[in-house]
């Protein structure tokens, strides 16, 4: 059964795995797996910090992440955040996930992003912002599987790289739930 978890001690040798993969392709290069594996619970109590606003930087939003599990297998990781800045406006929306690279194009990332619309209602939120790179065909796909709105492409300071921006209306997306799960 698929379903999103709060982190947690039990996925550890996964999610390392996860990141090994990620690193071989030149993604995640900034985590040091040695010190993670060493020291996990200061992690994930990282992780927990971040949903608390006292806890982050004046920039900071709060923000929750979950992992996508399977059985008992790690697949992926979905940060919900609760709230947007100027930049996550531009640029990084409510939603970012990914799918570990050994798992791709296997239908995850449709079902996580469901799930993680599932979260943001939760939280409160009516619409959630999701954005992609404007050559990642595969976000594309996902977004627009589950309904998102094309509203416009935004330029990322500093890069070439332009990000595609979709709403997608929260209290509509229950009529596409079958479709996806």
């Amino acid at each position: 059964m698929l379903r999103l978890i709060k982190p947690s001690m039990e996925y550890k040798q996964q999610y390392l795995e996860a990141i090994r993969e990620f690193q071989r392709e030149g993604r995640h290069m900034d985590k040091d797996v040695n010190r993670l594996n060493a020291d996990f619970v200061t992690f994930l109590a990282r992780l927990e910090a971040q949903k608390d606003r006292r806890n982050l930087s004046p920039d900071a939003v709060p923000s929750t992440d979950f992992w996508l599990i399977e059985g008992q297998e790690f697949i992926g990781r979905l940060a919900l955040r609760h709230e947007l800045n100027a930049f996550l406006l531009k640029v990084g929306g409510h939603i970012g996930y990914e799918i570990r690279p050994s798992r791709r194009c296997q239908g995850y990332g449709k079902r996580m992003l469901r799930l993680g619309l599932d979260e943001a209602r939760k939280l409160g939120l009516q619409r959630a912002l999701v954005t992609c790179d404007e050559g990642n065909i595969g976000s594309k796909k996902i977004i627009e599987a589950n309904g998102g709105q094309f509203e416009n492409a935004s330029t990322v300071e500093g890069s070439s790289i332009r990000k595609l921006r979709y709403w997608i209306d929260l209290n509509t997306i229950k009529d596409i739930r079958d479709n996806i799960l």
